[in-house]
């Protein structure tokens, strides 16, 4: 873990500030500011780089394109709002739930860049709501109809993990206007040294800060109040040297979710999700604090988790780990200690080979899970389950020790199958000392 807090450092910028005021931005959260803050950030890349600087006030604007050496800064009292309506979205190379394509471009976008950051006090407002992105869900619970255009429909989302399936070239993946696939909040894909630092995020359309293909990313000290569906609050994918330090998760679904490609495409890719380290976060709402899944196919290794704060009646689980036989994915060498939870919903510990979220999803790509160590929680109340594994007889849970774990309140202190060699060093469940099981 050290050894990748000391390769990861901040980017650092040219001393040059471009206000976006000077380049006809009007804050009166009503003028459309998408062309101020292009040409902002395009005299910033062009003088060498620099501080793009959002003073207070309220600035409406489409998509934000981020470009090389350039830190999107955000003086306290500034607030950007994002507009709801999609056309103000460009079509570009992004992804949706694992599955790359050509869709409407993420709210704050970077692609094939280096050294970018957003970063100040101020607010980052996706606007998103049950009336406007949060429909597409297709979900009552998000103000979608009987009859309404979701996700869900047979063009959109099941059409493109079919075209997925059959190896269609992603510049052929041609979505958008029409096929109701939100786009993510913040998405740097494919970049190089990159910092998310101090704003808030509110009101995502979907994924509020989704790292995708990258390399060397810091997210610190960001607060994410948003609980609309697939409201992840942080969800690295395909990238590596990854910190998340310092944050407060209150999200409508995972906390931190790490991912790495779904099915067919995640194998495609190929490339894993390693280095990440988690450090000093408070996770509130959310299914789940610290989530590795469902989208795992490319693999996952190497993770690490210390000295966060996991606690709320809507907080389903601590650590959670996700996959199934169409996803795969090697998933290893994930460490948590230092974690206090107040209370989760169903387990402090779940790991599922079987996730099946979206009907069958038996396949032919079974996972491994292996090699996974809590150290020092406390858990006050840990709700339905302390452990919840369930492996494969032909693949079991592999590796998981348990030392210095106290769980109390806990409806079953475990239920698990095929799961070997599961240790327990000085760890109470329930107030009973937990003994090793002959696995």
């Amino acid at each position: 873990m050290e050894k990748i807090i000391d390769t990861v450092v901040e980017p650092t910028f040219a001393d040059n500030t471009f206000n976006i005021l000077d380049f006809g931005a009007v804050a009166d959260g009503i003028s459309d500011n998408t062309e101020a803050f292009k040409k902002a950030i395009k005299k910033c890349t062009e003088s060498g780089g620099g501080k793009v600087i959002v003073p207070i006030g309220k600035y409406f604007t489409g998509a934000i394109h981020l470009d090389n050496n350039v830190n999107l800064y955000l003086d306290e009292g500034s607030e950007i709002l994002f507009s709801t309506n999609p056309l103000d979205y460009p079509i570009v190379h992004t992804s949706f739930e694992g599955t790359e394509l050509m869709n409407y471009s993420p709210l704050i976008y970077a692609y094939k860049k280096k050294n970018i950051a957003v970063t100040g006090e101020g607010i980052l407002n996706g606007q998103a709501n049950n009336q406007n992105w949060w429909t597409w869900k297709g979900s009552k619970d998000y103000g979608s109809k009987k009859g309404d255009p979701s996700q869900l429909d047979s063009l959109s989302l099941p059409r493109l993990l079919e075209m997925a399936e059959n190896n269609i070239a992603v510049s052929e993946r041609i979505f958008g206007e029409g096929f109701y696939l939100r786009p993510n909040f913040f998405e740097p894909f494919d970049c190089e040294n990159v910092l998310i630092k101090d704003v808030k995020i509110i009101n995502s359309p979907f994924w509020v800060m989704h790292p995708i293909k990258c390399t060397n990313v810091i997210v610190d000290g960001v607060t994410v109040e948003s609980h609309g569906p697939n409201n992840d609050g942080c969800d690295p994918e395909y990238s590596k040297n990854v910190i998340i330090r310092n944050c407060t998760f209150n999200t409508g679904d995972d906390c931190i979710a790490i991912k790495a490609g779904r099915n067919a495409d995640g194998r495609r890719v190929a490339i894993k999700s390693e280095n990440i380290v988690i450090q000093n976060c408070k996770m509130i709402d959310g299914h789940g604090g610290v989530v590795i899944g469902s989208e795992i196919s490319a693999g996952v290794r190497n993770v690490f988790v210390e000295n966060c704060v996991m606690d709320s009646p809507n907080l389903d689980r601590a650590i959670r780990i996700k996959t199934n036989s169409k996803r795969g994915g090697v998933i290893e060498n994930i460490y948590v200690r230092n974690i206090e939870v107040g209370e989760v919903k169903e387990a402090v510990l779940k790991i599922n080979m079987f996730y099946d979220f979206y009907g069958n999803q038996t396949g032919n790509f079974i996972p491994v899970i292996q090699n996974i160590y809590l150290e020092n929680i406390k858990v006050k109340y840990g709700g339905k389950y302390g452990i919840l594994a369930k492996g494969y007889k032909e693949s079991t849970i592999k590796n998981v020790t348990l030392k210095n774990v106290v769980i109390e309140n806990v409806d079953t202190i475990y239920s698990l199958e095929n799961v070997e060699n599961l240790q327990f060093e000085n760890t109470y469940i329930n107030g009973e000392l937990m003994k090793n099981l002959n696995n």
